[in-house]
């Protein structure tokens, strides 16, 4: 059996900021825009990989979460503790100035973690953790 991973979702708050971001920022392409206002689905992914996408989705929208839950979501987008991704880059240094360039709230600068790894990280404008790791 052969399964990939094709799309990952993410939250957002203003679909706007979050396009911004996502295409302007990071360099993603747009695959789909879908709905209007808050209540929009934009699809984004890496140019060069067709097949691996981020949605980018209001995360009220599921008529099975209760107000409770909606207020939930909505805390801990505002503190960033809601929605995480890990991207990639051959070159950290240079992506890290382009998007600190580019506003993003800068969480941790370049790191070799203890792990092995050497990253950085930002929050998106919905409060999402990207964090981005050095390619070796």
């Amino acid at each position: 059996m052969g399964i990939t991973i094709h799309t990952s979702v993410l939250p957002h708050d203003d679909p706007d900021a979050s396009l911004a971001f996502y295409r302007d920022i990071l360099g993603f392409e747009v695959r789909g825009d879908v709905g209007s206002g808050k209540m929009r689905w934009i699809t984004v992914g890496p140019a060069d990989q067709p097949g691996t996408s981020i949605l980018l989705a209001p995360p009220a929208a599921d008529p099975g979460i209760t107000d409770d839950e909606r207020r939930t979501i909505a805390e801990m987008m505002a503190k960033g503790t809601y929605g995480w991704i890990l991207l990639a880059t051959a070159d950290l240094n240079g992506t890290f100035d382009k998007v600190q360039a580019g506003g993003a709230e800068v969480v941790q600068e370049p790191t070799e973690q203890p792990y092995g790894v050497r990253d950085c990280a930002f929050r998106d404008p919905a409060g999402n953790m990207i964090r981005i790791q050095e390619l070796r």
